[in-house]
């Protein structure tokens, strides 16, 4: 039950000839301190109604607003401040997460629509870097968000699996290589023939052109040159399985730049035909002037094609296999540029369905305050963080716990769940500098953080024979501090709201957080099982708490042991 809206329904009964009870709704504010209510209500919008003081109109109306679920009301100022009746709100919140259990919250917003998300997208024979775990982790909480509210996500791996590197790398395998090397560590031994490609280049300049060379090979179907990029390309992605196998992320496609080759040319023709192309030095664009944007360039003046084509291609191919009711690019912000063109080119096309495609921008992860670079070498290896993390975790584990069962287990849930959590805790724009001595602590803002606060909970139920719970019990409570809790809990659909509307999966982190930190401030004044009237009550509000905080992180793509 909404009681956000039971409140709006009463301040409506009052203002119904003045006021539209959706706009009354978004008017309700959540007043910053507990001492001033649970609900608030400004009175400002009324004083050109009613020509008078808001402060006037809000001590008017505030003694004939009245509900069942209102135990009294404040007015201070312009404010009308409404406390809820906190055995009714607790009683109903705690029974219908205890009935829905990991459903709670689950919206019917998207009506089954698909919506392709476009993540991951690492390069071919290059590591996965830290700078792949952004697009990855928020493209998979994101897909988990989707699917909360109703849509069905299709997760996408567009691999980076075409290009000019690709020369680069076979020539650099025939002149450094073998394929003992490649085969026994592939992703170190392509990396380091890239980087030494780049280093002798600087020396040797005719390099670039060899490269240049055995691209064309590739492209016009030469035997050894498909084999050796097929071979690169499969041994890329047995270890890059081998990292989404630890996030726990799984694809529906990964068709990447080399699928769309045969179906950029139909792109062209449908330029062409809607007389969008001309020609600027050799080059044909699509003018975008009336968009203050940039031409975008779809074929290169010897007549290769680009990013733009190729991603055209891939929003057409989306569309028509998919009949997407959104398409999201989890891409960092320094492409936003790019997205306009591709939506404002789909726009030229006549497709009404340009609109649905949204670039989900972030920033950047940094080490000691500097972007990382593959081509030089200077890259921390996601693979190699997830093993420091989860070491750590081990070490901590054998501090606190060193009697605790599958303990290797449990610290790469810690290890690698603290990773993940770090990066989506933070708004998905901001730039962040990576420590990982700050990410693997049990105390502060982590994830360990709330992982362990979830096992503690655990703990309790365990102690007190709590395994299952009727939904139709009257678990009441009134303390402030299970209010604080069951206020968190009661808003949790809003939070998968806004999570979505803002393709923001920091929400729900921050959700587990205060949940996480109220939880222990009520287990450290309220005694859970002590022999009390409320007893059943406070066991049924810690069993909510340890179903919604492991939906929070199962959202997020982080797992919860249930013992630490």
């Amino acid at each position: 039950m909404d009681y956000r809206q039971l409140v709006a329904e009463a301040i409506h009964n009052e203002l119904k000839d003045h006021m539209e009870l959706n706009e009354i709704n978004r008017l309700l504010e959540r007043p910053k301190h507990a001492e001033h209510g649970d609900i608030a209500f400004p009175a400002f919008q009324l004083a050109r109604l009613f020509r008078k003081n808001p402060a006037q109109i809000a001590q008017e109306l505030g003694d004939s607003i009245t509900s069942p679920v209102i135990s009294s009301t404040q007015v201070i100022g312009p404010y009308i401040n409404f406390y809820l009746n906190k055995k009714t709100v607790s009683q109903s919140v705690i029974n219908d997460v205890i009935k829905e259990k990991g459903h709670y919250g689950e919206l019917s917003i998207g009506n089954g629509g698909n919506v392709p998300i476009d993540m991951s997208s690492p390069n071919i024979a290059k590591p996965m870097s830290m700078g792949h775990l952004r697009s990855t982790v928020i493209g998979n909480a994101l897909s988990n968000i989707l699917a909360k509210v109703g849509f069905s996500p299709i997760r996408i791996n567009h691999l980076g699996d075409w290009g000019t590197q690709f020369g680069k790398l076979i020539t650099a395998y025939k002149k450094w290589g073998n394929e003992e090397d490649v085969r026994s560590e592939p992703i170190k031994e392509l990396l380091r023939l890239y980087v030494k490609f780049h280093d002798e280049a600087e020396d040797d300049p005719t390099l670039e052109d060899e490269g240049r060379a055995w691209f064309r090979e590739l492209e016009s179907g030469n035997e050894e040159a498909v084999a050796l990029w097929k071979w690169f390309r499969e041994e890329s992605l047995k270890e890059f399985e081998k990292v989404y196998e630890r996030l726990n992320i799984s694809f529906d496609s990964y068709n990447g730049e080399a699928f769309y080759n045969d179906k950029m040319s139909d792109v062209v023709s449908l330029l062409d035909e809607h007389k969008l192309l001309t020609v600027d030095q050799g080059a044909h664009i699509v003018d975008l002037d009336k968009y203050d944007l940039n031409p975008a360039l779809i074929k290169k003046s010897d007549g290769a094609t680009l990013y733009m084509t190729r991603d055209l291609a891939a929003a057409l191919y989306r569309k028509d296999n998919y009949d997407f009711s959104q398409s999201l690019y989890v891409v960092g912000q320094e492409q936003s540029n790019h997205f306009k063109q591709l939506k404002a080119v789909l726009k030229e096309l006549d497709f009404d369905w340009a609109d649905s495609i949204h670039h989900i921008p972030f920033g950047l992860i940094t080490k000691d305050g500097k972007k990382l670079s593959t081509r030089k070498g200077k890259v921390v290896l996601l693979e190699e963080v997830l093993n420091e993390a989860t070491a750590q975790a081990l070490q901590q584990i054998e501090d606190k716990n060193p009697n605790l069962p599958d303990k290797e287990t449990v610290a790469e849930q810690v290890g690698v769940g603290a990773v993940v959590f770090h990066d989506l805790k933070n708004d998905r724009l901001n730039n962040f500098d990576f420590t990982i001595e700050e990410v693997v602590q049990f105390e502060g803002e982590t994830g360990p953080y709330v992982q362990y606060t979830r096992a503690r909970a655990m703990s309790i139920l365990r102690k007190a024979g709590v395994e299952s719970l009727s939904p139709s019990e009257p678990f009441a409570l009134s303390d402030d501090y299970s209010w604080e809790v069951v206020k968190l809990l009661h808003d949790y659909p809003d939070t998968v709201r806004r999570a979505y509307e803002n393709y923001e999966p920091s929400i729900i982190a921050k959700h587990a957080i205060q949940l996480a930190q109220a939880f222990n401030k009520f287990y450290a004044n309220v005694r859970v099982l002590d022999e009390d009237p409320e007893k059943d009550a406070r066991l049924a509000l810690v069993f909510a708490i340890t179903e919604i905080l492991k939906e929070d992180l199962r959202i997020l793509g982080v797992e919860t042991p249930d013992e630490m």
